[in-house]
């Protein structure tokens, strides 16, 4: 049995050595007592005098002497026995995840090592097929040259008096070429997939000729309490369906009807009672809205008019079918909008099923060359990216700011607000509250960035986003648009930022190609003009 640790010693009471080794890294560090597997011993660099380090370093050249074994094993039913064996196997694992972290570090610089592996093509050759459920698909549309709508005003469209006045409230006067085009067959009754990215004014689009639609079909006469729904707004999250609701809202109001909000997250209660005593419009997310209808305390079966908002992000996030259930509850001769940036063969079920000669448009002003959004990406070393990305914001502009994980868009909006930029993060592990007031405080203009995850930023909706800069970049051309959809909108002038490492620049090119978007590469270090410049144009 071996001695019992000295109690003077308190690395002995945790069960670790008082003698120091050395890690793959060539640092100081202690080493347990104990451990499950031991790479340098197993070498035979396990130095003297560490139980075990003997038999281990025999065993590793295939001899090791009865008595060696004999006290190996004695050792170890002693620590099984041991009243300290719970705390000593969080050493153990805390010992085990060090020698990985260790194998993980050799094996980095032994990539690192050979860059020719990852260089780019040089000779010409094809890239591998693409998926095809990902490739962006043209629709056939007719195209709406934002040139031909000039002058036309919200009246010119079919649109009564109360629901104009609510517009001119909301500051919408002059409809943007989406509107213009969309509006009049919404208001006679025609199905319509519309093509745009964010901020193509889509809200109004919908929701002004889906109130006009109500008014031909009942208006607000008559209006029973406990009454069913007559239209229905899916979209994506919650963020989203509360700023439909914000100008979907005070337009049905003017005409005496009334709209609430269903998604999760919350209690449902609210949400319950205010079906119990009716209401004219449904705005929700798929998850809670198909919760009620299974608990029958939703009935669509009077729904007239349906939309689905950004088809394509619910359908990147797992809805596909649930739309498609809580869809098959309308009925057949309700009348569907569907509004995408892209569209695939899964937004594409959504049209073959429930669009019947459905009016689609798209707008001149989508493609790249007559947006008025800039693109630029900025080669940069992955240690300097916090200090470019607070270069960039030396302007006056509100920023967005996307990054992959929660811990770093916490850490980021951190540095930026200990350099002097009030920032805030945005990520999925705030409450619903809490992400609402961070947006608020951006929109309002108490802090000038926002550093977001991509779940989390979907529906902000925010005019005057003056640069997006992408601290990470994204893994698919559909994040891409919807994150770069959040400046340059309505028209104003937009800069787009992503910060990548020369390693990942293949990956990036082939995105932008499938985004049809064509931006400039440079490589930049902290305080380099060309940041100061971007700084300035945002």
């Amino acid at each position: 049995m071996p001695r019992p640790s000295s109690s003077r010693d308190p690395r002995k009471r945790r069960g670790t050595s008082s003698t120091s080794g050395r890690t793959g890294s060539g640092k100081q560090t202690h080493r347990p007592d104990w451990r499950p597997f031991d790479p340098e011993a197993k070498r035979g660099k396990g130095k003297p005098g560490r139980p075990g380090s003997a038999a281990r370093g025999q065993d590793a050249r295939g001899a090791r002497s009865g008595d060696d074994a004999r006290s190996a094993r004695s050792a170890e039913d002693a620590r099984r026995a041991s009243p300290r064996s719970e705390s000593r196997r969080g050493t153990d694992a805390l010992a085990a995840r060090a020698q990985r972290d260790e194998r993980e570090q050799r094996d980095r610089g032994r990539r690192t090592e050979r860059p020719a592996a990852r260089a780019p093509r040089t000779d010409g050759a094809a890239r591998p097929p693409r998926t095809p459920d990902t490739v962006l698909k043209k629709l056939q549309a007719t195209v709406v040259d934002p040139a031909s709508v000039a002058g036309l005003t919200f009246g010119d469209l079919s649109l009564g008096q109360n629901i104009v006045a609510a517009l001119a409230e909301q500051g919408a006067v002059s409809p943007f070429a989406i509107q213009a085009a969309t509006i009049p067959d919404v208001v006679a009754g025609r199905h319509v997939l519309g093509r745009g990215r964010t901020g193509s004014g889509k809200t109004i689009a919908f929701g002004a000729p889906l109130v006009e639609r109500l008014l031909q079909n009942g208006g607000g006469r008559g209006l029973k309490p406990g009454r069913r729904p007559r239209a229905l707004i899916l979209a994506p999250t919650r963020e989203l369906a509360l700023q439909i609701d914000d100008t979907v809202q005070p337009i049905a109001r003017s005409v005496g009807l009334y709209t609430t909000q269903i998604y999760g997250g919350v209690p449902q209660g609210r949400q319950v009672g205010a079906l119990k005593r009716g209401v004219d419009i449904v705005i929700g997310t798929p998850g809670r809205i198909e919760d009620l209808i299974e608990q029958g305390r939703l009935d669509l079966s009077g729904v007239v008019v349906t939309v689905v908002d950004e088809a394509d992000h619910l359908c990147e996030l797992g809805f596909l079918e649930p739309v498609q259930r809580i869809l098959r509850r309308t009925p057949t001769d309700s009348q569907m909008l569907l509004f995408s940036a892209t569209l695939d063969t899964r937004v594409g079920a959504l049209v073959a099923e429930f669009l019947k000669k459905p009016a689609v448009y798209e707008i001149a002003g989508e493609t790249q060359a007559t947006s008025s959004t800039e693109h630029r990406v900025l080669v940069v070393d992955p240690r300097h990216k916090r200090v470019v990305v607070e270069e960039l914001l030396a302007g006056d502009g509100k920023a967005l700011l996307f990054t992959r994980t929660k811990v770093f868009a916490d850490e980021l909006a951190d540095h930026l607000d200990d350099a002097g930029i009030a920032a805030l993060a945005l990520h999925g592990d705030l409450s619903q509250e809490r992400r609402q007031r961070n947006l608020d405080k951006l929109t309002s203009g108490r802090v000038q960035a926002l550093v977001a995850t991509d779940v989390a930023a979907r529906g902000i909706h925010v005019d005057d986003i003056a640069i997006v800069v992408q601290a990470d970049a994204p893994d698919e051309y559909k994040a891409y648009l919807h994150r770069a959809g959040r400046t340059g909108r309505a028209g104003a002038r937009g800069l787009v930022v992503t910060l990548i490492s020369a390693r990942r620049r293949p990956s990036l090119e082939e995105l932008l190609e499938r985004a049809d978007i064509t931006a400039q590469f440079d490589a930049v270090k902290p305080g380099d003009r060309l940041i100061r410049q971007l700084a300035q144009r945002a």
